[in-house]
């Protein structure tokens, strides 16, 4: 088990990370303290070897959670369902207790805007299945995935793997 967290580092490559629609189909429910997935042959978090996988070349590349996770079940217990070997990569998470009221009304993009700006990330990129709000000058640092193949899709595999490439280099 991982305890603690790593010190966020604000010239360190940042991967901001969502969970539906990116390391699992986006069919994904809260019933009672549980998170279901409801799509047959699929499982939670199922694509998180391919993130792994693809991240491993660039060791001082470190994560910000950027899912409803966080606001739901909180940032310890969100990260907990990562493997060790992202969980330990984790610095943060865009949403935190002290959010301005309205927060979750953001688009994903206005939060991890919010966040780049609070932290002054120099480098980083982005990766989920909301498009929204997503255009101009910020559009080149999302890997926007299809909300039911995630990381799954050889597509959204090599675009992550080459804007790791320039992000990391």
């Amino acid at each position: 088990m991982v305890t603690g967290i790593r010190q966020r580092e604000p010239k360190l490559p940042t991967l901001f990370l969502d969970f539906d629609g990116v390391l699992h189909p986006d069919e994904v429910y809260r019933v009672g303290e549980r998170i279901v997935l409801r799509m047959d042959g699929f499982s939670l978090f199922e694509w998180s070897d391919v993130l792994d996988e693809l991240i491993a070349p660039y060791p001082a590349l470190q994560i910000v959670l950027s899912t409803t996770w966080v606001r739901l079940l909180g940032f310890e217990v969100a990260r907990s369902h990562l493997p060790e070997s992202l969980q330990r990569r984790v610095v943060g998470a865009t949403w935190h207790e002290t959010a301005p009221r309205g927060w979750e009304r953001l688009t994903r993009y206005e939060q991890i805007q919010l966040n780049v700006a609070q932290h002054r990330h120099a480098r980083w990129l982005a990766i989920d299945d909301d498009g929204h709000g997503w255009s101009g000058e910020h559009r080149s640092n999302l890997v926007l995935t299809d909300s039911l193949l995630g990381l799954g899709a050889a597509s959204a595999q090599d675009e992550l793997r080459d804007k790791l490439t320039l992000l990391c280099r």
